[in-house]
């Protein structure tokens, strides 16, 4: 929440010159893990101690052209599929993540090559950046396909979930949140407050995207929709205890919650670990991906799509947009029931996209190529599921159990391929990523052997640790050793960082079943869903 004032101090130490004195404050303050290290007094208070002019600066971070080139600048990173930070161009070519040093030299290393090339062949030093890049990205890693960025408009289904507001309203607001969400949890007085200053306007409806990296999230959004199944009163009574007890989702506090929103408590708890809720708010956190809501929390205001938890100010100005135009619509005689279709259209339209419904169920497949990846099963199996993972993070830990659950129960039908994804704030997740790649480079059931004793001992990830097992499924010690040290590693590993950034497999575990994304240490039940489906839709083709 920090960050967007950050960069604007930054921007306005720019215009004075000061710049990467301003960045070195920053980074020094953000590394301390001080709580609160870049809220505004502090992030001011550096501005003062660099000698900047501090009139000047509090013009310049609060101009409407400071807030522009920020814009503009997470625009282009969408165009290139920079998704994640830190991301790196090395004159085009991509390096994600808080890479070692020898990946830098490696990249490093290859452009000075081109470059002399390209000096070589007449092109004066002046030209010389422009001639590197002008066929986009080139060098290692080989460039990924671009994502698409974010959309303004989507023709959002609404569905038949909890909802809460006026029953003719004018304007729907599509939610998509994580009840573990602290961002989700800020936004809900705001929510209220429209809810309030609309009520004969607005409604909100509440869709499901339960994060994976927030253990807790999933059982919260399976209690809450257990409630859902005895009436949309009893959601929303859930909903506000979580939100107001949000550090203390557990078991016995959602049964404790259960009891005070008056629900039958024997049929909460059967319907809580039901297969039919799970595949609910499965198919909630698909449809989440399919219209672009990736993050929570998301809100789609008549199609409008709005991220984040924004103030009353944003939301307003979208509401009172859409409310002039209603009426307009509904004086020109457009019928109340077909009144929200008619205005997201005209907003999808207006935003240059496609007015045609995005259907949840028919989820958007991504190209996502196995290649020569490590994997396990036939490659003649009629469902690939493509695993993006981080040794050191827990939720992929966490998922082994549900993946080998899968290959058990479809035994034949399922192939499963590994991709690396090893996060930057993981400082072990990259060295362990070597350290398989390398046991696969003596064969595939090496890499496997490996992989399965680094999930199954995430807390002692270590040089020391990586040679024990390296030891004990019968490497060639030598020859691995060698591998790891000169990071041959490395091109692969890179080349799947790229892969999973273009396709929006930015954190992990993320999968793709048959290119359908699945994001998250989900439950068996949601991959059985999706993997149900694709084998149904074999079978239909025949």
């Amino acid at each position: 929440p920090d960050a967007p004032y950050a960069a604007k101090a930054s921007i306005a130490a720019d215009k004075q010159g000061k710049f990467w004195q301003m960045h070195d404050k920053l980074f020094e303050a953000n590394n301390s893990r001080q709580q609160d290290a870049l809220k505004q007094d502090k992030v001011d208070a550096m501005a003062r101690e660099i000698g900047l002019d501090m009139e000047r600066y509090q013009r310049d971070v609060n101009a409407p052209e400071t807030a522009q080139v920020i814009r503009d600048d997470q625009a282009q990173a969408a165009r290139l599929g920079a998704n994640g930070t830190p991301h790196f161009f090395i004159d085009g070519a991509r390096v994600s993540g808080a890479m070692p040093y020898e990946s830098f030299k490696a990249v490093i290393d290859a452009q000075l090559k081109r470059a002399n090339a390209v000096l070589a062949s007449g092109v004066q030093k002046k030209e010389l950046y422009e001639s590197l890049i002008k066929d986009g990205q080139s060098g290692p890693p080989a460039p990924p396909p671009q994502a698409a960025p974010p959309p303004q408009a989507r023709n959002v289904d609404p569905g038949d979930g909890p909802w809460t507001g006026a029953k003719r309203p004018k304007v729907t607001i599509v939610e998509w949140s994580d009840f573990q969400c602290p961002y989700c949890a800020r936004v809900e007085p705001t929510l209220k407050q429209i809810l309030e200053t609309y009520k004969d306007d607005v409604r909100l409806v509440w869709r499901n995207e339960p994060l994976g990296f927030h253990p807790n999230a999933m059982p919260a959004a399976k209690a809450a929709m257990a409630a859902f199944k005895q009436g949309n009163d009893k959601f929303w009574k859930m909903h506000a205890l979580m939100f107001a007890h949000q550090n203390e989702l557990s078991e016995a506090k959602y049964e404790e919650w259960a009891k005070e929103a008056g629900l039958n408590l024997a049929q909460w708890k059967k319907d809580k670990e039901s297969p039919e809720i799970a595949a609910l708010i499965s198919k909630d956190n698909a449809y989440a991906q399919q219209v672009g809501a990736e993050g929570t929390p998301s809100f789609f205001v008549n199609g409008k799509f709005i991220s984040g938890a924004m103030p009353f100010e944003t939301f307003k100005g979208a509401i009172d947009e859409q409310i002039r135009k209603a009426d307009e619509l509904l004086k020109s005689g457009t019928k109340q029931e077909k009144l929200y279709q008619a205005l997201v259209e005209e907003n999808v339209k207006a935003a240059g996209g496609s007015p045609q419904a995005a259907a949840p169920g028919v989820e958007q497949k991504f190209d996502v190529q196995a290649g020569n990846a490590p994997a396990k099963g036939a490659k003649t199996a009629p469902v690939t599921i493509i695993e993006f993972s981080d040794f050191q993070c827990p939720y992929c830990g966490r998922a082994q159990s549900t993946l080998k659950q899968v290959l058990d129960q479809y035994p034949g039908k399922v192939r499963l391929v590994w991709k690396n994804q090893p996060l930057s704030f993981h400082p072990n997740a990259m060295p362990a990523a070597e350290a398989a790649m390398a046991a696969y480079e003596q064969g595939n059931d090496k890499f496997w052997a490996m992989h399965d004793r680094l999930f199954a001992k995430q807390q002692e990830l270590s040089p020391a640790y990586y040679e024990q097992v390296a030891k004990e499924i019968g490497l060639d010690v030598a020859k691995w050793k060698a591998s790891v040290e000169s990071h041959s590693g490395q091109a692969l590993i890179q080349a799947d960082m790229s892969a999973g950034s273009a396709v929006g497999a930015n954190g992990t575990p993320t999968f793709f079943i048959n290119g359908k994304r699945l994001v998250g240490a989900m439950p068996f039940e949601s991959f059985k869903q999706v993997i149900e489906e694709e084998l149904s839709s074999r079978v239909a083709k025949k």
